[in-house]
């Protein structure tokens, strides 16, 4: 059998000086090539290595062949420069290079030579930052200072300067303009700036109900630059409802209470979000509210929201409160508000009462909402709520009129220690000031999205604080297992009693085809009773996106 193989080529380069073998044997080269053109690029190489090593002035002194295999390049170093010191151009204002260069002078800087390359493309990108993506820059006219210094002048070739003239969407083209100026930020008439632009579009990630399938892209033409952002819709719209059950003290028989909760959002392609939210528990209590946002009303960064909500306890009273506020988006995520809310209160029972009476109150509102998204976890979206609301107003109730404050907060944070384990805080508080109370106007909590463990909306206070905590583990990207531990205070001045509550318990999510399946097992306790099993609630809610 025959057999033939390729002729493995040796290089070997050595310095004209042999004080520089050291240096030859820090910057290292290839020895062996399959062919004659491999040897050539790795000479080529090596000598650029050598200009950035500070040896500007290095010169191949003979490059021959000594046999079939082997080929010699001879080079001399020469000196080797520490520094440059670069003479700026008109154009470059020096300024940006603080960070990496220390130099007083507002003519030149001085930089060492193994940064010359970073610093090049530093001032690239700073021209390209004012629209001026193909600039040409470069150093000429090399001039000897002293052994360790060589100056140069920069010396900058403009392109005509652009800007964005159209912005062109691509898969989801009734993506609402609104959100792409006034949250994404990106606009006509911009200046063109690459890296800006990537970096605008990350904004995307911020937007639950839209995706950016690739990269933005810009098209270049004669006389003028498109923009291609390459989106698709997302559906994010979501059913929620839980079904609780638990021993009723009085009869011991088990008693069911839930609720339906259904948000729509950007069915129209605006942005705008519907929420119906109906609920019914074992108080004989039902709860309708309807809420509607519409941001970004003519494209500017103002939107409104109204709301309506009715509530009746059994045949004892029934509240209708509505409001409507203007919001302003400060920026993604930041948004503040002013509004009006009118409260109509009826005594259903119709007999006297002291503690419920009919009553109007109006309130001015002022408020502030955060959000910080993480729309990568499907089981917790949201990493960081804050929302903080002020009302001021008064009440009237037959000829009798007085000023209430309204401070309402509502806030939590989730702490990813790593990817399996996090813990969740959250605090839920009001406060209403007034000379006297209502007991229809008081605030109602308790409940799986208030304290645990207690019946939903039976607990009653003027003021009141509630701290959810959770430890939440991931046993897999759609299973968490978490413990529930809650703490409340409250104050019902009407009764003149103070509480202190708690509430003790664990539960599970699973993230299925379905949706987010939760489970709730908890336990309630007051500051003077003792811990009842009995006392439990079991809580099961399956939120569906669609």
């Amino acid at each position: 059998m025959l057999s033939s193989q390729a002729q493995t080529l040796q290089l070997k380069i050595k310095p004209s000086d042999s004080l520089k073998t050291k240096t030859l044997d820090s910057l290292g080269y290839k020895k062996r090539h399959q062919d004659f053109n491999s040897v050539n690029q790795e000479v080529i190489s090596f000598i650029k290595k050598l200009e950035r090593s500070g040896y500007i002035e290095n010169k191949l002194q003979s490059f021959s062949k000594l046999n079939d295999s082997l080929f010699i390049a001879e080079i001399s170093f020469n000196n080797q420069y520490k520094k440059v010191r670069i003479f700026k151009d008109s154009l470059v204002n020096f300024r940006f290079l603080k960070s990496i260069v220390n130099n007083n002078d507002t003519n030149f800087i001085d930089i060492d030579i193994k940064n010359l390359e970073n610093v090049l493309q530093l001032i690239n990108k700073e021209i390209s930052s004012k629209g001026d993506p193909f600039s040409i820059i470069q150093l000429e006219n090399f001039e000897r200072l002293n052994n360790s210094v060589i100056k140069a002048n920069l010396r900058i070739e403009e392109s005509t300067r652009r800007q964005i003239d159209s912005i062109i969407i691509k898969g989801y083209e009734k993506f609402p303009k609104g959100f792409l100026k006034h949250q994404i930020k990106l606009t006509d008439k911009m200046s063109l700036n690459l890296d800006n632009i990537k970096k605008l579009s990350t904004n995307f990630q911020n937007i639950n109900f839209v995706s950016q399938v690739r990269e933005p892209e810009v098209l270049f033409t004669q006389d003028s630059t498109l923009l291609y952002l390459y989106l698709e819709k997302q559906q994010v719209n979501t059913f929620d409802g839980f079904l609780g059950f638990g021993t009723n003290e009085e009869t011991n028989n088990i008693q069911f209470d839930g609720y339906l909760n259904l948000n729509l959002i950007n069915n129209l392609n605006y942005g705008e979000s519907l929420r119906l939210y109906y609920k019914s528990d074992e108080n004989n209590q039902r709860t309708f509210d309807v809420n509607v946002n519409m941001p970004f009303l003519f494209k500017t960064p103002i939107g409104i929201t109204a709301n309506l909500n009715i509530f009746r306890r059994d045949s004892t009273f029934q509240n209708t409160e509505q409001s409507v506020k203007v919001d302003y988006q400060i920026d993604l995520k930041n948004r503040v508000s002013l509004g009006l809310s009118g409260l109509n209160s009826t005594n259903l029972a119709g007999a006297a009462n002291s503690f419920i009476q009919d009553f109007n109150s109006t309130f001015y509102l002022a408020q502030f909402n955060h959000i910080s998204p993480q729309f990568y976890d499907l089981l917790f979206p949201v990493n960081f709520y804050f929302d903080l609301s002020a009302g001021f107003g008064s009440r009237t109730s037959g000829n009798t009129s007085i000023s209430q404050t309204l401070i309402k907060v509502n806030t939590y944070k989730i702490f990813n220690l790593n990817n399996r384990n996090s813990i969740y805080l959250r605090l839920d508080g009001a406060s209403l000031f007034s000379d006297n109370f209502f007991e229809n106007e008081l605030f109602r909590f308790g409940g799986i999205n208030s304290i645990r463990g207690f019946e939903e909306n039976t607990l009653l206070a003027n003021l009141y604080g509630v701290i959810n905590t959770e430890y939440r583990y991931k046993l897999s990207n759609n299973l968490f297992v978490h413990s529930v531990l809650d703490a409340a205070y409250s104050e019902n001045n009407l009764t003149e009693i103070n509480s202190k509550l708690f509430g003790f318990g664990f539960g599970f999510g699973l993230l299925t085809n379905a949706g987010l399946f939760r489970f709730n097992y908890s336990s309630a306790k007051t500051e003077n009773q003792p811990f009842r099993l009995s006392d439990s609630k079991v809580h099961i809610s399956l939120t569906t996106q669609f």
